[in-house]
């Protein structure tokens, strides 16, 4: 075998070996839909391009599917186990507070301390109704 094909293979073998000890990055949390129905399902009355579904006249809770569209909808607006980059929550939260300078859906949040606030953080955070976070 050349010596240069052997330099190469002794160095992709050393980066293999480098990259494998490295620390795995850890498992983000899995978004658990009983507890985003449970707890977060909300914004029904809203304007802005985040378009969720409207609960009908008198209704006092969503539909399962609506529910689910909304979880979906919503489950593409964070970072599961990043609530301070998921966009859920750092876009209505006054700037004051620590959130985005701009909101055009107007401010939800005036800190981080706000019930609802942290119920969307634990659903990022991978919360269930038992208590417990999932993993992936």
């Amino acid at each position: 075998m050349p010596v240069r094909w052997t330099i190469m293979l002794a160095a992709a073998l050393e980066l293999s070996t480098i990259g494998s000890a490295l620390p795995q990055s850890e498992a983000k949390p899995t978004l658990d839909y009983d507890f985003y129905k449970a707890r977060v399902d909300c914004h029904s009355d809203n304007n802005s391009a985040f378009q969720l579904e409207h609960l009908a006249p008198g209704a006092k809770s969503y539909t399962d599917e609506q529910s689910r569209k909304n979880f979906e909808t919503v489950s593409k607006l964070v970072n599961p186990g990043e609530p301070m980059v998921s966009r859920l929550l750092m876009h209505p939260l006054a700037p004051e507070g620590g959130g985005d300078v701009f909101h055009s859906g107007g401010r939800q949040f005036t800190s981080m301390k706000d019930p609802d606030w942290k119920a969307i953080a634990a659903f990022v955070n991978g919360a269930t109704l038992g208590g417990r976070s999932k993993k992936n």
